[in-house]
């Protein structure tokens, strides 16, 4: 998920860094709804969802945070990566991982009562795989039979249902598949999969002002530019049940000024704490603060429908990328927040090769001017970073252009948007300059996740608008072998084709850099850097 999204397996304290980004579940709660011993209503720092509240149109940090909450997902998973079902009671493959079957646990419902039932799964499926509804993560169905029916490349749809969807029953549905997919169970961990009431379908512009979902949180009240307030649901049926009363998620155009609310006890939860206030919050916060490393990364992206990036030569990425003096900006700029990246995939993720790019993440001046030149330079000698001021990127990104025109001549400067939403709106209309910030956030716990995604050709995440037959088809490998370590050692082989055509430039990995007041307890953060809000009790 960029600055957003979705992985969600619970890892001590993880949480947010200095990435604008996308939740988490909790571990032992037993039991079914309502608030713990810990009862009352808290409140974390947030920001303004892009879009409407609906799982397949939310792929960004602040919606995520709210229907990862309000809705609650077939799977997730544990420390160790491994799946955990949530709402599934299992979820079964033939052998060569072209049909799934899914059972779904007995006696869940929807916050107005509704029952939830397969027929909630395959529905929600259908109505956001149709080209007609122009959903983001319309794109996350593409295996499944009959997607290209309900969303052809050109033209309308011409059928209403994907075939590779079938009710069996209240409780069971199978997917069938285009081809052989042998970690097909770990998307079903992301949100768009989730299922939707038959409300839904009545008003879907109205729904996604007042989202109905299936998760420990019920939606309250949406109060633009302010907060979303979330009330615990007391007939939630999962594992972990909310150990509050509820959230309000407030909404800060300022990360310093949401530290400062912190600090004053105006603000329970903060879940990236701005630049300058890197050197002093542990000691400011002691044992609330929270500093470790989840399960993201932070990228520069050129957007290959500009004229400099359009037919570049990635000798040119690849000397940008040898310029940039990375050990040293992160132990001074970022106060040695994050980590160096060696590849595109972070730590932790099933897959991750240390020094997975070798020479080209490594910081040499020389080489990278003479890679540059040999190429036949940038055209116009220069290029900029487009990042959202909101987000404490300012530092880094002057950092980092100060370091490639020192090592490189060329001429480099941040493009600052005001916000987040504003950044993203600039990525989805195709009117970056030159490069964007990118910030990623595993959606499970595999190396494919930092690359079909962002890399693949039509991904929705793929706002840089890379397009490579090659690198599709070794994605398409990968994806259909015979078992998962096939299908990692195949997404390893794509990671070194990648630093050959350098879709974009690895930075570094990020690490939670947040805190609490001394008014609540238990808190903890997820990998996809959000907080796990059910876990946290009011003292």
């Amino acid at each position: 998920m960029r600055g957003a999204r979705s992985a969600k397996w619970v890892a001590g304290a993880i949480g947010v860094a200095l990435v604008a980004s996308a939740c988490g579940s909790g571990d032992d709660n037993s039991g079914s709804g309502g608030s713990g011993d810990g009862g009352g209503v808290f409140t974390v720092d947030s920001g303004e969802p892009q879009n409407p509240l609906v799982p397949t149109d939310t792929n960004e940090q602040y919606g995520a945070l709210v229907i990862d909450n309000v809705f609650a997902n077939l799977v997730d998973f544990d420390e160790d990566g491994e799946l955990v079902y949530t709402a599934a009671e299992s979820i079964e493959r033939n052998e060569d991982g072209t049909e799934w079957t899914v059972n779904l646990r007995d006696g869940w419902t929807f916050h107005d009562g509704e029952a939830v039932t397969a027929e909630s799964y395959v529905n929600a499926w259908n109505w956001a795989a149709n080209i007609s509804n122009n959903q983001k993560n319309s794109y996350w169905f593409q295996d499944i039979e009959g997607y290209d029916e309900v969303h052809p490349e050109e033209g309308e749809a011409t059928a209403e249902t994907m075939s590779g969807l079938e009710v069996v029953d209240e409780t069971t549905f199978t997917i069938a598949l285009k081809t052989p997919f042998s970690y097909y169970d770990y998307k079903l961990g992301y949100n768009p999969f989730t299922p939707l009431p038959s409300s839904f379908y009545d008003d879907p512009e109205a729904f996604g002002e007042n989202p109905v979902g299936n998760g420990a949180y019920k939606f309250a009240s949406w109060e633009r530019e302010r907060k979303i307030t979330l009330e615990a649901y007391e007939d939630y049926q999962g594992d972990n049940a909310a150990q509050n009363d509820g959230v309000e998620l407030v909404t800060y155009t300022n990360l310093n000024a949401a530290y400062q609310d912190l600090l004053s006890g105006n603000l329970d939860v903060i879940r990236q704490v701005d630049t300058q206030n890197l050197p002093v919050f542990k000691d400011d916060l002691g044992d609330r603060a929270i500093s470790q490393p989840y399960m993201a990364n932070q990228t520069i992206v050129p957007v290959f429908y500009s004229e400099t990036w359009e037919d570049i030569d990635p000798q040119v990425l690849q000397g940008l990328s040898m310029a940039i003096d990375r050990e040293t900006i992160v132990n001074t700029v970022m106060n040695g927040s994050v980590t160096v990246a060696t590849g595109f995939v972070a730590p932790g993720a099933k897959g991750y090769e240390e020094n997975a790019g070798g020479e080209v993440m490594e910081f040499d001046p020389e080489k990278a001017k003479e890679l540059i030149d040999e190429a036949g330079g940038v055209p116009g000698n220069a290029i900029s970073i487009q990042y959202n001021s909101d987000g404490g990127h300012e530092a880094w990104v002057t950092a980092v252009c100060n370091s490639i025109r020192q090592a490189t001549g060329v001429e480099c400067t941040g493009d600052a948007k005001p916000d987040f939403q504003t950044d993203l709106n600039t990525r989805d209309a195709q009117e970056v300059k030159s490069m964007y910030r990118g910030g990623w956030i595993a959606d499970y716990p595999l190396n494919a996740a930092f690359m079909k995604e962002l890399y693949g050709t039509g991904s929705s995440a793929n706002t840089g608008f890379f397009s490579n037959e090659d690198v599709d088809q070794m994605f398409s490998d990968g994806d259909s072998a015979a078992s998962l370590d096939e299908t990692v050692a195949a997404y390893q082989d794509a990671e070194k084709e990648l630093f050959e055509l350098m879709p974009a430039i690895p930075l570094w990995h990020q690490q939670v850099n947040g805190g609490f007041s001394e008014r609540v307890s238990g808190v903890t953060f997820d990998p996809s850097g959000q907080p796990v809000l059910t876990d946290v009790t009011v003292d």
